[in-house]
């Protein structure tokens, strides 16, 4: 079935009362039982909810895994799967990942003994060198966020398992969404989400996604959610379902814009350097032909701060709205020195590749025209 179909059609048709075409809401707390140990496949919605159910389904078939588990956030959904480690367990990762994700890594999980090493991940030699006899977890982030770095994904899998075989491999696919890109098709281990972003679309709800390609994980990371009590509530469930079934409409509508926009930034005098996939100036673009079927809607470019002032740029946009998160149908930009990144530290953020001239945008669904022109009168 094609992705176009899957995201229309999985995980809705839940009522056999009254043939809805859209999935129900199950807004209880709690299901009672036919008798001590005997229910109708649901007890407590933490533990469990129709209607999460149905969202999970929708999202295993779009990634093309056996199971997701569906959380309150995209945090939460790396927070239960970090939980698989144990003191003394080794993760290695890329140096320009998403803030919130090196937050969590370095000052959350670093504390409870696990370590980490922060590598150009573009460099699979690199990568190899980094792994070592206690390394449990490669962490993948890519395109990365916010400087489109490409992580070879098939070659990275590689490398771990050529050292050990049971190195748990976890990709970040947010950027691209299974639209674009389907991690599994690589040997990735577990595909995670922040589904805030364009799963859902719509800047309306938080929520994150974890899917699994193995059935010892999807027990082990099931158990992690509902025991850490993580997992989605029912209504915001709904609205990702909801979203998600214009998940491949508006990712061509985003890349489409995103393009544009992009060819505009790089021919200007004002703007020193664009980051973008669909680039022919992208460094990367055998791999991108070899493991991505489209570029996105996301981007980043460095500002002449010496010919426009920073601040005057961001205050002189009409359709960008100066915000953090990405992915819905508006257009977002934001600086994420001082924003997104901004936890990292200078250190971490100069070692990434990230300087206070970097602007991340996330382009919506608007006529790129619209979007061209805005940011053509703020580089004034």
């Amino acid at each position: 079935m094609d992705i176009r179909t899957k995201v229309v059609h999985t995980g809705v048709y839940k009522d056999s009362s009254y043939n809805s075409v859209t999935t129900p809401i199950y807004p209880s707390s709690t299901f009672y039982f036919d008798a001590p140990g005997k229910n109708k496949g649901f007890d407590y919605t933490r533990s469990g909810n129709p209607t999460r159910a149905a969202l999970e389904e929708n999202i295993a078939a779009l990634e093309g895994g056996i199971g997701c588990s569906a959380t309150a956030t995209g945090m939460a959904a790396i927070t239960a799967v970090l939980f698989m480690l144990k003191p003394g367990d080794h993760v290695v990762t890329g140096d320009d990942i998403y803030g919130g994700s090196y937050r969590l890594f370095a000052y959350v999980f670093s504390s409870m003994g696990i370590e980490f090493s922060f590598v150009n991940m573009k460099d699979l030699k690199t990568v190899e060198k980094a792994i070592k006899k206690n390394t449990q977890m490669v962490w993948i982030e890519t395109p990365s966020n916010p400087l489109l770095n490409i992580v070879d994904i098939g070659g990275v899998v590689s490398a771990a398992r050529k050292r050990n075989k049971n190195i748990l491999t976890v990709v970040d696919n947010t950027f691209l969404s299974p639209y674009f890109q389907r991690p599994f098709d690589f040997g990735v281990d577990i595909v995670i989400h922040s589904t805030t972003k364009y799963l859902n679309g719509h800047s309306d709800v938080v929520g994150g996604a974890i899917v699994y390609r193995k059935p010892e994980h999807k027990e082990r990371v099931r158990y992690l959610v509902n025991a850490l009590g993580v997992s989605q509530a029912p209504f915001d469930s709904w609205l990702v379902l909801r979203g998600v079934k214009t998940l491949p409409q508006r990712m061509e509508a985003h890349q489409a814009g995103a393009l544009a926009v992009a060819k505009f930034l790089e021919k200007h005098p004002r703007v020193k350097k664009v980051y973008y996939p669909g680039l022919k100036s992208h460094p990367q673009p055998a791999l991108i032909k070899k493991q991505m079927k489209g570029f996105g809607g996301m981007l980043a470019f460095e500002l002449d701060t010496k010919k426009v002032h920073l601040e005057k740029f961001f205050k002189s946009l009409k359709y960008f709205s100066l915000a953090e998160s990405l992915g819905g149908v508006e257009s977002l930009i934001e600086h994420p020195w001082s924003m997104s990144h901004a936890s990292m530290g200078e250190k971490a953020l100069l070692a990434s590749g990230m300087t206070r001239e970097t602007i991340r945008v996330s382009i919506g669904i608007e006529a790129a025209e619209d979007l061209i022109g805005d940011l053509k009168t703020a580089l004034k």
